[in-house]
């Protein structure tokens, strides 16, 4: 898994790259946190994730409540089929925003 960070306008977005499961979760917890305890609004692009499993799936519930307590919007953009089914079919789509 390889995620990187840019800001744009005052938006950080994180590109994540590979599969988010249970050997990149402690990696994607350990990055997703820093980027919200300085972020105004996160895009987590997801162009190049592959695959996600119930690992990464807790990594971004508790991302969001992070992101929750500090009214800091976080949204999801370029996410394949596969990971789309995954968000419909375990109700995360009515959570975070996914396009």
């Amino acid at each position: 898994m390889r995620v990187t960070k840019k800001e744009k306008n005052g938006i950080t977005i994180v590109s994540i790259s590979g599969r988010l499961e249970t050997g990149s979760a402690a990696f994607f917890t350990s990055e997703i946190n820093r980027v919200i305890a300085e972020a105004q609004e996160i895009i987590l692009d997801f162009e190049q994730l592959e695959y996600i499993s119930s690992a990464g799936l807790q990594v971004l519930l508790l991302a969001l409540q992070s992101c929750k307590v500090k009214n800091i919007k976080m949204r999801i953009i370029n996410a394949n089929e596969v990971v789309k089914e995954v968000f419909t079919s375990t109700g995360f789509n009515k959570l975070i925003e996914v396009k």
